[in-house]
């Protein structure tokens, strides 16, 4: 057994079979419950109002320079995800790169709905370039350093502000903050004048939809089994480095 595996005790209800379809049957209700719910959040989600981008960000990709209206690569809708590798880092975090592992797949199918998927990082390129080969990752991951794109979707903060404990993430102001890089996810959209608007971006547990592992994790009896961590994914580590 793997170092990061724990052993959480199971004292289940065993039933007849007709007793677990019966109890079967009524979670399955609060589970269609729960489906139109999430169905009704997404299409709040798509109504929200957007905010047209105004400033000019360049970000250094394998290629050389791109804005951010050459990430869409000629696509309408842009998906960001906030990879925290920040300047100088050895490795990038790996909460972020338990998220990581479930993107190469996904981006293909994502290219045939009119979106462009693409990791955005503070480390200059070649830092970035090396984490991801070490990692087998294919899908595209550009460097913003030298530019506001980091802090002004507040995933990047200066020594200054976590001095004064002035942390705007999450969309809230938070006094206890734990560095100077955060995840998140961020939505863009272009129209057929090239305006970019930006219409979404999610932080923390907001995150936890695009974690595949969770999903299967969550049907299990255990779980995510993370009662007792100092924090939830504090058993996750970088994929080669588990047991």
């Amino acid at each position: 057994m793997s170092s990061t595996a724990r052993s959480r005790t199971i004292a289940p209800q065993v039933v007849s079979q007709d007793q677990w379809l019966a109890a079967r049957k009524q979670l399955l209700k609060k589970e269609k419950e729960f489906t139109k719910l999430r169905d009704e959040l997404s299409r709040k989600r798509r109504e929200l109002p957007w905010e047209k981008v105004e400033k000019p960000y360049t970000f250094q990709g394998p290629k050389g320079k791109e804005t951010l209206a050459e990430l869409f690569d000629g696509r309408g809708q842009l998906i960001v995800y906030h990879f925290m590798l920040g300047p100088g880092w050895k490795e990038g975090c790996p909460s972020c790169s338990f998220l990581a592992d479930h993107f190469n797949p996904s981006v293909v199918h994502l290219a045939q709905r009119d979106v462009t998927f693409v990791a955005v990082s503070r480390a200059p390129l070649p830092e970035i370039e090396v984490f991801k080969k070490r990692m087998g990752w294919g899908f595209k991951w550009v460097s913003s350093s030298g530019s506001d794109f980091n802090f002004d979707y507040q995933v990047s903060f200066t020594k200054e502000q976590l001095a004064k404990g002035d942390t705007f993430y999450n969309f809230e102001t938070q006094n206890k903050f734990g560095g100077e890089e955060r995840p998140g996810a961020s939505v863009f959209y272009k129209d057929a004048g090239g305006e970019i608007f930006h219409t979404y971006s999610t932080y923390s547990r907001g995150l936890d939809i695009l974690i595949g592992a969770y999903n299967f994790l969550d049907l299990t009896p255990k779980g995510r089994d993370e009662e007792g961590l100092t924090h939830g994914m504090a058993w996750v580590r970088h994929h080669d480095r588990y047991e």
